[in-house]
């Protein structure tokens, strides 16, 4: 179960997490056709081809970071126990699931995301 974090522990998180996550996928661009931008505190990665953006921006009102990505939107809540950003729905952590949302919007094994 998660339990919901004070806004200042989960600002620190899910910056952290954010963080971590842009540095990896700015390792990704070498061998991927993705450009990773962040503005505000909020991460894009653009395709070229074929053309998309998904977002990922903390949502601090209801303490998750969420993924805009493939007409979708991916809700992922803290999880004391795995220590990260978690998607209730299939235990995917942030890094893995995004790195499987990248290849999915690619159309071929490009990044894995450590």
């Amino acid at each position: 179960m998660f339990q919901m974090l004070d806004e200042l522990d989960f600002r620190r998180k899910a910056d952290a997490a954010i963080e971590d996550l842009k540095k990896s996928l700015i390792i990704a661009e070498d061998g991927a056709d993705i450009e990773v931008e962040e503005q505000n505190g909020v991460l894009n990665v653009v395709f070229e081809e074929p053309p998309a953006k998904f977002v990922i921006p903390p949502n601090t009102p209801v303490r998750q970071i969420w993924i805009s990505a493939l007409s979708t939107s991916f809700k992922l809540d803290w999880s004391d126990k795995q220590n990260d950003f978690v998607l209730d729905k299939t235990g995917e952590h942030l890094k893995p699931l995004m790195g499987r949302l990248v290849n999915q919007q690619l159309g071929k094994e490009a990044v894995t995301l450590l």
